[in-house]
């Protein structure tokens, strides 16, 4: 069930970035983009995130209708619903934007698999 609001926003760009609020979300809506992931699975490609923090984040998304849990047996994935697979086009921009603006800013990336 998606959680309503009482609260009032000047324009849709305030009232996405407010859903969208924290770092922690898009990083694991980026994940759950290319692919339905285990829990263990994304802990394990954003190891900066803590236990608690994925798990709240997972649930802050569960409850905007962003991503759902698949339960299948004794185990579970995630993955994005079909509000969630709306939010693609702008994951992948940022992605884009983040790449191509990278070296400016004298970023490095690391891989999960360098640990």
């Amino acid at each position: 069930m998606i959680r309503k609001t009482k609260r009032k926003y000047g324009c849709p760009v305030e009232f996405s970035i407010d859903q969208l609020s924290g770092k922690w979300k898009t990083v694991i809506l980026s994940r759950l983009k290319v692919r339905p992931m285990r829990y263990g699975e994304l802990r394990h490609d954003i190891p900066q995130l803590s236990d608690k923090v994925l798990t709240e984040r997972l649930r802050d998304l569960c409850n905007s209708g962003f991503v759902k849990q698949e339960r299948a047996g004794s185990s579970s994935r995630y993955c994005l619903t079909r509000r969630g697979e709306m939010l693609k086009p702008m994951l992948q921009a940022l992605y884009d934007w983040g790449e191509a603006n990278a070296d400016t800013f004298g970023v490095r990336f690391f891989s999960a698999e360098a640990d």
